[in-house]
């Protein structure tokens, strides 16, 4: 084979003039996707055409009351009820969940018959079953057991609407929050553990340090949805007369009789505070996600041409092909 010739082969290919270029290119129609649009408009826009219409909403009462003390009373009793609830809960299902996972049996028999039981029995009923106590126990008593007793106090006094939607809430959420927490330890895979115990940790340092970490990010979620579930169950509790945000607009419409009306400011405000605890769980997801997640970040418009400046320019087809020319002449 000769020089030209192999120079005719090794030549740079011929670019079409006619191709079509894909930035130009249409987006291909759906008419699925079309009709369903429609239909969602037209939905959204029947709602709001009810609400904004309908006047037994009667939106000035509305307007009248939410701001109202009682019901931002309420709401902050609403809000703080579920801070401990979960706070006890939470530190009551660490308890269970490393209790769930030992190797002493008649704990872990003892901790997956409390969770059983809570999470079986439904949270009205414990309400009512708690702040009723004091028909099965009428005095609660401290001292030996079966022997002298060195305190004592009257359950009524004791139990009240307060104490009795405590102990109901944060009973029923130690149970959920004990599966959450040993669901999260079990994700770690065994041989984090295995490599901390070579390393010389500790078993809290490598529960600590190791473990826990990375199984926050599998935990918080469903403690997030967990903390939302709380703040709506509070509601609850106005079956026992305590001063959430529902029992103040109760009282509300019983004595004005717009039980429409308050009921949307009940729902108004149960909206807002969810929607702040949504956005509060996704800045904590982001933050233990850090080490899973594989986005690169973005360069900056300055940093991106000052990458391009510094790239070596890469030889065109011609420009190749002339250098296997030059090499096959070399050779022959």
């Amino acid at each position: 084979m000769t020089v030209s010739e192999i120079s005719m082969t090794t030549a740079a290919p011929t670019v079409r003039t006619d191709a079509v270029d894909v930035a130009d290119a249409r987006p291909r129609i759906r008419p699925l996707r079309i009709l369903g649009t429609v239909v969602l408009v037209l939905v959204a826009f029947g709602i709001l055409s009810f609400l904004v219409t309908n006047e037994r909403f009667e939106w000035p009462i509305v307007a009248e009351y939410l701001f109202n003390p009682s019901v931002l009373l309420g709401l902050l009793t609403s809000i703080l009820l579920t801070a401990v609830a979960m706070v006890l809960g939470t530190s009551l299902g660490v308890v269970l969940a490393a209790g769930q996972l030992s190797d002493y049996w008649p704990a872990r028999l003892a901790c997956k018959a409390f969770v059983g039981f809570f999470r079986g029995v439904p949270p009205l009923v414990q309400l009512i079953f708690w702040f009723n106590l004091a028909y099965l126990l009428p005095r609660i008593s401290v001292g030996v057991p079966f022997g002298p007793e060195f305190f004592s106090w009257s359950t009524n006094d004791l139990i009240t609407p307060l104490t009795a939607a405590i102990i109901g809430l944060s009973l029923h959420e130690a149970a959920y929050m004990a599966e959450i927490i040993r669901a999260g330890i079990l994700s770690v895979d065994q041989g984090q553990h295995d490599a901390s115990a070579a390393m010389g940790f500790s078993r809290w340092h490598s529960f600590s340090r190791i473990v826990l970490p990375q199984a926050m990010r599998v935990i918080i979620p469903p403690t997030g949805s967990q903390v939302i579930a709380t703040l709506k169950g509070t509601s609850l509790v106005s079956v026992i007369a305590m001063g959430d945000l529902l029992h103040a607009v109760q009282v509300i419409y019983n004595r004005t009789y717009d039980v429409v009306p308050m009921l949307i400011v009940a729902v108004i405000w149960y909206l807002v505070s969810v929607s702040i605890l949504t956005v509060i769980q996704g800045k904590i997801e982001a933050h233990y996600s850090r080490g899973a997640t594989r986005t690169a970040p973005k360069a900056t418009g300055r940093a991106a041409a000052a990458g391009a400046s510094t790239d070596p320019v890469a030889p065109d087809a011609g420009q190749a092909g002339t250098a296997i020319d030059n090499r096959t002449k070399e050779n022959q």
